[in-house]
Formats: C-alpha cells, sequence, structure tokens
C-alpha cells in the first residue's frame, strides 16, 4: 500500500475535508483517504501511485491542489484577482468624476462599488462563504446566521453609497461591520493561521494575509472621514 500526500487549498471545515475525501475515493485503487484544513493537507493510500491531475480532476473546482512537496504560490499570484478587482473600482470611479472632482462623491462611489462588487463574489456561493466567513469573525462564529445575512448588508451599503444616501447611521454601520471582522483578521494573523479569506467568498481562493486587514482598514478610515 503507497501513501501519497497531497496541498489542497480552499479547505475551511469539517465539510470541505468531508467533500475531499469523497472525491478522492472516487479514483479506482484508492483505499483509504484522509483531509485536514487545518494544513490543507489530503493523504491517500492506494496500490498505484495516484497523480496530481487525476487526482484534481475530482475535485470540486474550489480547491486548487498541488503535490506536498511543490512550492506554495507566491501571496501576490493569490492575492492578484483581488488587486485586479481594487484596480477597476478606481478606475471606475476616476473616470465617472474625470470632469470634476469632488472628493466626498468619488468616496461615496468607490465605497458603493465595492460593497456591491465584494458582496456578489459572496452571493454566488451563500453557505460557501458562512463557512470561511465563520471561521475568522467573531460574531459569525458566535450567530452563525450572521454570515448569511452579512452578503445582504454589504450589498445595502453598497446601495446606500451609490445612491447618495449617506446618513451617519450608514456610515457607523459601515464602521462597526467592518470593525468587527477586523478584529477576528487580526487575531487569524497574530496567530498565523493559514485560512482562507472570504472577502470574495469561496468562489476565489484566497489566503487571509495584512491585504485583508489593509483592505477594511481602508473603507473603515474613509467611512470615519465622512464623518467628520
Amino acid at each position: 500500500m503507497k501513501k501519497q500526500n497531497f496541498r489542497v487549498f480552499g479547505m475551511t471545515c469539517s465539510g470541505c475535508e468531508a467533500a475531499v475525501v469523497t472525491a478522492a475515493l472516487q479514483i479506482e485503487g484508492l483505499s483509504k483517504a484522509v483531509a485536514n484544513h487545518k494544513e490543507d493537507l489530503l493523504t491517500i493510500w492506494t496500490q498505484t501511485p495516484v497523480s496530481a491531475t487525476a487526482l484534481e480532476a475530482k475535485l470540486p473546482k474550489k480547491y486548487a491542489l498541488t503535490t506536498d512537496t511543490a512550492q506554495e504560490p507566491s501571496k501576490l499570484k493569490q492575492l492578484f484577482p483581488l488587486f485586479l478587482i481594487f484596480g477597476f473600482i478606481i478606475d471606475a470611479t476616476v473616470l465617472i468624476h474625470w470632469s470634476e472632482w469632488n472628493t466626498t462623491a468619488m468616496m461615496h462611489d468607490f465605497m458603493g462599488m465595492f460593497f456591491m462588487v465584494f458582496s456578489f463574489f459572496k452571493l454566488l456561493d451563500l453557505k460557501g462563504f458562512q463557512a470561511s466567513f465563520k471561521m475568522y469573525d467573531p460574531m459569525a462564529a458566535v450567530w452563525p446566521a450572521y454570515g448569511l445575512i452579512y452578503p445582504f448588508l454589504e450589498l445595502a451599503l453598497g446601495v446606500c453609497y451609490i445612491r447618495d444616501f449617506v446618513p451617519d447611521g450608514v456610515l457607523w454601520i459601515n464602521i462597526i461591520v467592518l470593525g468587527i471582522t477586523t478584529v477576528g483578521v487580526v487575531k487569524t494573523l497574530l496567530k498565523k493561521r493559514s485560512i482562507q479569506c472570504a472577502c470574495l467568498g469561496s468562489v476565489l481562493n484566497l489566503p487571509m494575509t495584512e491585504a485583508t486587514f489593509i483592505e477594511n482598514a481602508i473603507m473603515i478610515v474613509m467611512a470615519a472621514s465622512l464623518l467628520l
């Protein structure tokens, strides 16, 4: 019996482990599989060696696979989708206000597009987002239903900013909601836990990094500045 290890990125809970194991056991000749989402590790036992290509073909698309000895993708490569989205939002904001630079209006549009785009990705897989989000958000960990509500809350904030309906209450909700999440992000970074960031839902496999903290901090600072 041969033992093989693979790195599987995207697992965030015991449910993900079960999904990966179930998929792996579909391979002929594979007798046992064990997944560990905390270590991004899948171990299989089989009569003949299994290629990474064959295993990846069985896994759901949300999981990325490499052999255990392969080098993990760089942070820059993993975070590229996040940077690309930010770039598009900034470009759109500049183009909208090209003829007339109004700082408050630009901030409203930037924040509105941010919340609407990010809520879109979360809503593509609401259950998957909920599972990832409760791994680090203090409110979602205590009250799981909050993970289902959060994308709609972001969407509502986005609509308010886009429509320039921004009373102090909207700004305070922005600050409180992202503030709670940021506390969880900081704790995760300090503990050096390797988990998936849910900022773009479960569709894009983004690691939890300092970029998540910076992203939240920017939105909190912008909301606070609008209160002044």
